[in-house]
This record gives structure tokens, C-alpha cells and sequence, in this order.
């Protein structure tokens, strides 16, 4: 598994003192909120920050970036935290830990694919599958769907529903 994960991207400035304004990729910007140390280069540069939501984004404030020149030099840049500051409750995991898991038939064993993509669509997550033949499938993440997670080894088993793959019955 990754150290460092992709939190957020550094889509502006916010005013004149070197603030920033981000999209954060995690479930809520309350949940980028709670880092105070962030990490440019996939892990290589280490920032002391503090931020706050913003509407839909967030602005951070990094130690030792004071003015909006300095600040614009960071527009585009991904932004990454440590996963070992992070605190997950019990079953929960990063959508990052999901991609290229495979997709097996919990009564069958039967191989679908590997996860290539999640979709957040608010009433419920969305996993794509891509199978060898690089189909994609879309199947909603639901309880009498997706039966069992196990991010350690890379494996997820479902009970798909009817249609999903073609040659179902």
C-alpha cells in the first residue's frame, strides 16, 4: 500500500497572504481539515498547514508561503497526506487502496476484473470494473452487492445483479 495519498489539487490563490484554495478528494473538505501536515512530490516535500472549508473547497494556508506570488507557484500541484496520520473507523479504507483489486463471484469464484475506477454519485458509490478484454462494468456499491472487502489482499467478492455482465442468466 502507498504512504503517501493523493488529498487534494491546488486549483488557485484566496486573497493576498499566500492562501490557497483546493479541491480536496476525500469524503469531506472537514476531513482534509484535520491534517497539519501535508506533503508535495508524493511525499518528498513536507508542508506545515492549516485550513478551513470553503463552500465546496478548501483553503489552506501553508507555513512559510506569505504573499500570492509565492502562492500561485503552487496552482496545479497535487497535494498528498500521510496515511499514517489518518484515522479510519473500523471497515473503512481509502477508494486509492480499491484500485486494481480483483472482482471475484462470492458463490462462483469467478474472475469479473479489477477495479479501474470509483464513482461517488451520492446515494451510493459506484466501483467500475474492466475485465481482460478492457470491458468496463459498473456495479453499485451495496450491501446485497458487494459481500466482502479485503483491501490486504487486493480482492473484492460480489454477488452481482442480474444484467450487469452479459452472460449472465
Amino acid at each position: 500500500m502507498k504512504k503517501y495519498l493523493e488529498i487534494g489539487k491546488v486549483v488557485g490563490t484566496h486573497g493576498i497572504k499566500g492562501e490557497l484554495r483546493a479541491e480536496a478528494w476525500c469524503d469531506t473538505p472537514q476531513f482534509f481539515c484535520k491534517f497539519k501536515r501535508l506533503y508535495l512530490y508524493e511525499g518528498r516535500k513536507a508542508l506545515e498547514v492549516s485550513s478551513r472549508p470553503h463552500k465546496n473547497i478548501v483553503i489552506v494556508k501553508i507555513k512559510g508561503i506569505d504573499t500570492i506570488d509565492a502562492a500561485d507557484t503552487l496552482r496545479g500541484k497535487i497535494l498528498y497526506m500521510d496515511r499514517a496520520d489518518a484515522e479510519l473507523e473500523e471497515g473503512a479504507y481509502f477508494i486509492q487502496d480499491l484500485m486494481g483489486a480483483e472482482v471475484f463471484d462470492n458463490d462462483s469464484g469467478r474472475l469479473y476484473g479489477k477495479i479501474t475506477d470509483v464513482f461517488k454519485t451520492g446515494a451510493n458509490d459506484v466501483y467500475q470494473i474492466t475485465d481482460e478484454s478492457n470491458k468496463d462494468y459498473l456495479i453499485p456499491v451495496i450491501d446485497e452487492v458487494v459481500i466482502k472487502i479485503d483491501v490486504e489482499q487486493g480482492k473484492i467478492f460480489i454477488k452481482p445483479l442480474k444484467g450487469i455482465f452479459e452472460d449472465e442468466d
